[in-house]
């Protein structure tokens, strides 16, 4: 975007919330892009009603930025093309966001390509810069959105993120290109520090606020804040989701969320609750909790091969495989909670979208 912000249009769909998967790489046996495959990931999100996608996040696999791979363009490309091609047939567009990483120069350059390919927003991870300050963490976001719409990102540390206080979200949601944050520390605390930083930022009704705690899905997405800032009481919603977990089971994501909206679980907390745990329990099959998220990707490309939208598991990572067990658990779940798959949609237009 030659401006360097979000237009009103997305701006609006932003802040009434939408499902935004993270985009899983699509690979074939000899560990190389298959573009056929990864295309029909694609359809699948935006047929299941996803209302933006993220691409080269941690989903995508960060390797795709190193020389001997040299995909971290190329998957871009592929993905706004195939987003160009399928949006003019929505009523609604899609937001498209590029996954951000490194210190300050490399995270300019990819923000740079990102605005230069026509995407509307980074996710900015700031896993890069552990030992950072908060002065020249934030230099580094104003950095970033000098170019374009910035998404910031609290990645939970055993994934590679760093701890981020209150008083870094609240410097960071006053940058005027700030316009949303994904929260996924895993941690009740952590997440209502970004909260409260948001809301004490004099910016509250500008940022939205999504979750990315794949272990809490529900119960965020359900859940108001009311944060006392001097004399007035600012409220906000957790409002759609960017999220890994959403990379698989997508169109039963999208009801998902179209029932907070409307507030069908309002009524009935207790069946509700034991909703959120149902998906709270398929998360730790399909990221691997048991093994400290080891198997966080390859778990979601399980459930993409067993559907038939990926060929296998691989990664760019040789030594990256299924944890011991974690294939019997995904069985589990699949026995468990059959009401939570979108089997059934993904068989129903797989043809088609692998044409």
């Amino acid at each position: 975007m030659k401006s360097g912000k979000l237009t009103k249009e997305k701006t609006d769909l932003l802040h009434a919330g939408m499902v935004i998967p993270a985009l899983p790489l699509a690979l074939n046996k000899e560990r190389k892009l298959d573009e056929r495959r990864q295309r029909a990931l694609l359809r699948y999100y935006l047929d299941a009603g996803a209302g933006g996608l993220a691409v080269a996040v941690h989903t995508t696999q960060f390797e795709i930025r190193l020389p001997q791979f040299g995909l971290f363009r190329p998957v871009l490309e592929l993905a706004k093309e195939e987003h160009d091609r399928l949006a003019a047939k929505r009523e609604k567009p899609v937001l498209m966001i590029c996954g951000v990483v490194g210190q300050t120069a490399q995270a300019v350059q990819e923000a740079r390509l990102a605005a230069d390919l026509g995407y509307d927003a980074v996710l900015l991870s700031l896993a890069a810069m552990k030992e950072a300050s908060n002065k020249i963490l934030l230099e580094h976001c104003k950095a970033v959105a000098e170019i374009i719409p910035v998404i910031g990102f609290y990645l939970q540390p055993a994934v590679g993120g760093r701890k981020l206080d209150v008083d870094f979200w609240r410097e960071f949601a006053r940058i005027e290109n700030v316009v949303a944050v994904k929260m996924a520390p895993f941690n009740r605390y952590q997440t209502l520090d970004v909260v409260r930083g948001v809301a004490e930022s004099g910016r509250a009704g500008e940022i939205a606020l999504y979750t990315g705690n794949d272990d809490n899905i529900l119960v965020d997405l359900l859940s108001e804040y009311a944060v006392q800032v001097g004399d007035t009481t600012i409220k906000k919603r957790i409002i759609g989701g960017l999220l890994g977990h959403w990379a698989v089971w997508t169109r039963k994501a999208v009801e998902l969320l179209e029932n907070v909206h409307c507030g069908k679980f309002d009524a009935d907390t207790r069946t509700t609750l034991t909703l959120a745990h149902q998906i709270t329990d398929s998360n730790a099959a399909f990221f691997d909790a048991a093994n400290n998220f080891a198997g966080c990707i390859t778990g979601l490309h399980e459930v993409l091969r067993r559907q038939g939208l990926l060929e296998g598991i691989w990664t760019l990572n040789p030594d990256e495989v299924l944890s011991p067990g974690q294939k019997e658990e995904i069985d589990r779940i699949y026995r468990a909670y059959p009401h939570l798959n979108d089997d059934a949609f993904v068989t129903e237009n797989l043809d088609k979208w692998l044409k």
